[in-house]
């Protein structure tokens, strides 16, 4: 067998997995919902 091969595959999963989240939060940004303030305060 070869050795450090779960080494290599967590490695190589790890990997994946951040490009795989990189490209997630580019493609959908979190938006945070904008609250309108009236011009009036007295409403």
């Amino acid at each position: 067998m070869a050795d450090n091969f779960l080494e290599r595959q967590r490695r190589d999963y790890e990997a994946r997995k951040q490009e795989w989240l990189r490209k997630k939060k580019q493609r959908f940004p979190i938006a945070k919902p904008r609250l309108e303030k009236p011009e009036d305060e007295a409403l």
